[in-house]
């Protein structure tokens, strides 16, 4: 760090001698501006040195640094902040995959902690915790006015001990309670199953792990489907995907397509914009694809979405998604903290910006919610006796023999697939959607590069970075 300040000091120097002449207003400008830099400097040692000597107890003075030090960057925007040692252990042990907590993503609006997605198999969401929930108590105890650190704290505690959160809901009409139990937190960044001749990707964050596991799930699922051929279309499944790292997402969008602009980043320098393409090579085989979205899809999942979606390489269903569109690059100040600083708005390769305003499905299809009201007795039919009635029913009806025994057997197969996504809506409406849309484009022998995206730029260039797209929200 010494050796690079050095270097543009002298860069400086140099330059001052050749323009003193012709620049010195700007000079006089820029040590006027200085001058005042210094003064605010000597004001907040001024402040510090009263606080050490006249406050009511004798403060930690290393909290009150770090304090003063995070105020100034979550003053900037709700995803910088400063990572204390424990903070920044914590961070990167998030991002290899194993960490203590309840599993949930939070960031903070209007001082309120506000859920963006629980992870899939955790205490959260096996609780009933959603995206979009805002938790106002721990333990009867309200969070009104904690940072989201503080907060975060406030939910943390030994493996195995319970926590009751208080939770406000959109469309519930009061606060509710619901109790979990701490646990160590693994998260499974890729599952697979297998939908009639669909295969599902569940992709739950972007960590160090996911591209490969991606690949790797991809392709034992395609083996056990029977080979590529028997695949109709893939689902790629990011709801309540909070995001993670940059790299990542480039490489995740980068599997299912074979050219043009992922992503590009444009900072606060123009020189420090950079963008990335498509390298040849469709892992899916160029076969139909859907991407399911919500609320709590964040991030990284929206720079995957938004490639797929402008490179009309998948169709997007579902609801809008959560609308963080930058770049979080994490710094190390010291040998164990650093600083979480937002550095660059992150743009689809049709140079739409997303923050703020996310993404919206080509199919919106919003996933019904349970009533809780209703008994499970309430919800079960009161007779189980067939009341269809088709030709088969009738008695003494005549037999098809124009078929084989084989092609009865295939007929037989097809009606059960089909019955077996009709059951599918009853766990998970979206998904079943997104698979019916995939036998809907195979039935028209639909394949990827059929139809392009007209306003969709040609990009050339390659792009390079280290740059990590971290919610910024904390993970509890």
């Amino acid at each position: 760090m010494k050796h690079y300040l050095m270097a543009g000091l002298g860069g400086v120097v140099a330059g001052a001698l050749v323009t003193t002449q012709i620049a010195g207003p700007l000079i006089a400008q820029e040590a006027e501006s200085n001058a005042s830099i210094y003064e605010q400097l000597e004001l907040f040692g001024n402040v510090f040195e009263r606080v050490r000597s006249d406050y009511v107890e004798a403060p930690d003075e290393k909290k009150l640094i770090e304090a003063a030090i995070n105020g100034m960057l979550t003053s900037l925007d709700p995803h910088s902040g400063f990572l204390s040692a424990n903070d920044y252990e914590d961070m990167q042990t998030q991002t290899r995959g194993s960490f203590g907590g309840l599993g949930i993503e939070v960031s903070q609006e209007d001082g309120i902690v506000k859920v963006v997605s629980p992870i899939d198999d955790t205490p959260a969401s096996e609780a009933g915790v959603q995206p979009g929930d805002f938790i106002t108590h721990v333990n009867g105890e309200s969070l009104m006015g904690l940072t989201l650190d503080e907060a975060v704290d406030k939910m943390r505690g030994p493996v195995g001990s319970e926590i009751t959160v208080t939770i406000l809901r959109q469309d519930t009409p009061e606060p509710f309670d619901l109790t979990m139990t701490r646990d160590t937190i693994k998260l499974t960044v890729v599952k697979t199953r297998i939908e009639g001749h669909s295969v599902v990707l569940r992709v739950s964050t972007f960590n160090d792990e996911t591209y490969d596991t991606l690949e790797s799930e991809l392709n034992k699922a395609v083996e056990e489907a029977g080979g590529i051929d028997k695949v109709t279309g893939f689902v790629l499944d990011l709801r309540n995907n909070p995001g993670g790292l940059l790299n990542q997402a480039i490489s995740v969008s980068d599997a299912f397509l074979d050219a043009g602009e992922i992503v590009s980043t444009r900072g606060r320098k123009p020189e420090e914009s950079e963008r990335w393409n498509a390298e040849a090579g469709d892992m899916a085989q160029g076969k139909p694809m859907v991407v399911l979205i919500n609320g709590g899809s964040a991030s990284a999942s929206e720079i995957v979405t938004g490639a797929l979606q402008d490179h009309r390489r998948a169709i997007v269903v579902g609801e809008k998604s959560f609308g963080k569109g930058s770049v979080q690059t994490v710094m190390p100040v010291t040998s164990d903290s650093a600083i979480r600083l937002t550095t660059a708005r992150y743009y689809t390769p049709s140079g739409r910006s997303i923050q703020s305003l996310g993404i919206n499905p080509d199919i919106i299809v919003a996933q019904p919610r349970p009533d809780p009201a209703a008994t499970e007795e309430e919800n079960e039919p009161l007779s189980r006796s067939n009341f269809s009635r088709s030709e088969a029913d009738l008695r003494g009806a005549l037999n098809n023999d124009s078929i084989s025994e084989e092609e009865r057997k295939q007929i037989e197969e097809e009606a059960a697939q089909v019955e077996a996504t009709a059951k599918l809506r009853e766990e998970d409406y979206q998904l079943a959607y997104a698979v019916d849309i995939l036998k809907g484009l195979s039935a028209v022998n639909f394949h990827a590069g059929d139809v392009a995206r007209s306003d969709t730029p040609a990009v050339t260039g390659e792009g390079s970075g280290a740059a990590e797209d971290n919610e910024g929200a904390a993970t509890e």
